[in-house]
C-alpha cells in the first residue's frame, strides 16, 4: 500500500514540476511564468517531499520534509510577489494582449511604490496631526498658567 502511495506522491509532483517547466517556456510575459513557477512548481516540490516522508518512514526525515514544505509554501509565494512587484517598478511590459493593468496609476517610480497622490493625503494627514499636536500643547499649557 505505501508503494503505491510514493508512486502517487511522485507521479504528480513529477508532473507538476513538469508542467511548471511547460509554463515557464510556454507563457507569454514574466508576470505570468511568475505565476506557473509559484503555483506549479511549489505544488510539485511539495509532492515529492511528501514522497520522500513516506518513503523512509521515519519521523525525523518526515519533520524535516514537513518543515521544508511549510517554508516553501511561505516563503515562495512572497518571493514571487517580490519579484514581480520590482519587475512592475522596473518597467518590464505586460503582455501585449493584456486586457487590464491593475497598477496603472497607483504607483510613480520617484515615490518607490506610492502614487503622488498618496504622498500628499499622507503629507496632509501628518500636517493636520501635527497642527493639531501643538493645539493641544497650547491648549494644556494655557489650562496649566
Amino acid at each position: 500500500m505505501t508503494d503505491y502511495l510514493i508512486m502517487f506522491l511522485a507521479s504528480f509532483g513529477a508532473l507538476f514540476v513538469l508542467l511548471a517547466a511547460i509554463g515557464i517556456l510556454r507563457m507569454p510575459d514574466l508576470y505570468l511564468r511568475i505565476s506557473v513557477t509559484t503555483k506549479a512548481a511549489t505544488l510539485g516540490i511539495g509532492l515529492i517531499l511528501l514522497c520522500v516522508a513516506a518513503y523512509f518512514g521515519e519521523a525525523s526525515i518526515a519533520t524535516r520534509a514537513l518543515a521544508i514544505i511549510f517554508f516553501l509554501l511561505l516563503t515562495a509565494p512572497v518571493g514571487a510577489h517580490l519579484i514581480g512587484r520590482a519587475s512592475y517598478f522596473v518597467g518590464t511590459p505586460l503582455w501585449e494582449k493584456s486586457v487590464m493593468d491593475d497598477l496603472k496609476g497607483k504607483y510613480s517610480k520617484s515615490s518607490e511604490g506610492s502614487s503622488s497622490a498618496e504622498s500628499d493625503g499622507a503629507i496632509e494627514h501628518s500636517q493636520i496631526d501635527e497642527e493639531n499636536r501643538l493645539q493641544n500643547g497650547k491648549s494644556k499649557s494655557s489650562k496649566n498658567a
